[in-house]
């Protein structure tokens, strides 16, 4: 099939809005972290609606800067998903502690709280959950678990910006945070981009003192240094091209999800597509399909020049998670899953094009 415009996965939307906040930044005379990076996270935290965001240089910096906060250390075992980017378990093992994997619910992708119970022994330091691809996990019941239990609640929200939960009555976003600490991700296949980058939510204010002491070489101030850190500085440049972009917020939630709406009404009759619990606000960083012969599906997109990846990774299968038992929700769901490409700036003509090939596999 002759394809004369390849269709990407993902591609950030930005505009002169973010050149002139690039050059404003640049003009200032800061590069590094600065005024920015402050009007940034308060918009952040505005946003979200918590009292502290702490931006730091990746997600995978935030899960390990929350891991250190928390205490996680040599020897700990850390809870979390079986089926996740390898960034979630790869921040338990910058802390020396060890994962200890729970299966998914293979439909939702989400990490199944009853089996996270059931998990949690004597040296279980904390619960890392995933909101997998921007749909909120059951956030109820894993709260009330890490609460019963003593045991620290991290929110992995890398791909959950603008998720939105009911939690008693009332709509709020993923981050709040409703556990103890979240997480985010600012990578260009995220809602929100700054090229790259990341941020740590919390109500806390003594787990956000101590967020940003690691983010700063472990500095309180510049006489004191309680413990050694790590530079997890995210510049001013990157946080400058943050500010329009969190200002569009909910324009770029809205487009995502009419992007959604078009691929459900073309393929929820021929794959299994996703969609968000009652009373939950699917923030659609990805749009993840189910399928038999998945592989032949990925070959047949790439063919007629459309991207396309596998949803995400079944740890439990890579060398240095292995041997930690059976995951047969991870596994049906590594083999089945199939991410689609979603963009703000998707049009409908594009939906088309992907439609059509996988409706006439």
């Amino acid at each position: 099939m002759a394809v004369n415009t390849m269709i990407p996965v993902a591609r950030p939307w930005m505009d002169e809005q973010e050149a002139g906040a690039a050059r404003r930044a640049i003009l200032s005379g800061w590069v590094t972290q600065g005024p920015e990076v402050a009007a940034f996270e308060r918009e952040f935290a505005e946003a979200i609606g918590t009292a502290h965001a702490c931006a730091v240089s990746s997600c995978t910096t935030a899960l390990h800067a929350a891991l250190v906060a928390l205490g996680v250390g040599a020897g700990d075992e850390v809870i979390t998903v079986s089926h996740s980017f390898i960034a979630t378990t790869n921040a338990i093992r910058y802390c020396g502690a060890m994962p200890v994997f729970v299966d998914i619910d293979p439909v939702t992708f989400n990490i199944d709280p009853a089996l996270v119970e059931a998990a949690i022994s004597p040296r279980t330091k904390a619960i890392l959950a995933v909101h997998q691809l921007g749909m909120p996990c059951d956030l109820a019941s894993l709260v009330s678990i890490a609460t019963r239990h003593g045991v620290p609640l991290i929110e992995d929200a890398a791909c959950a910006i603008g998720s939105e939960i009911e939690w008693h009555g009332a709509w709020q976003r993923i981050g709040r945070p409703h556990g103890d600490i979240a997480c985010f991700s600012f990578h260009p296949r995220k809602i929100v981009t700054t090229g790259e980058g990341g941020a740590v939510t919390t109500d806390e204010a003594a787990l956000d003192a101590a967020v940003r002491r690691i983010r700063h070489h472990g500095w309180a101030t510049l006489g004191d240094m309680p413990a050694p850190g790590f530079n997890y500085r995210l510049p001013d440049l990157l946080c400058a091209i943050g500010i329009p972009q969190m200002a569009r917020l909910e324009e770029l939630l809205a487009a995502r999800e009419r992007v959604a709406g078009w691929y459900t009404e073309r393929l929820e009759h021929h794959v299994l597509t996703p969609s968000a619990a009652d009373g939950d606000r699917h923030g659609w960083q990805a749009y993840v399909v189910q399928l038999d012969r998945r592989d032949e599906a990925l070959a047949a997109l790439r063919d007629a020049g459309i991207e396309a990846q596998i949803g995400t990774w079944a740890l439990h299968r890579l060398e240095p998670y292995r041997a930690q038992g059976a995951f047969p929700g991870a596994d049906r769901a590594f083999e089945r899953a199939l991410a689609l490409p979603l963009a703000t700036t998707t049009t409908e003509e594009e939906v088309e094009r992907v439609a059509a090939v996988l409706t006439g596999l």
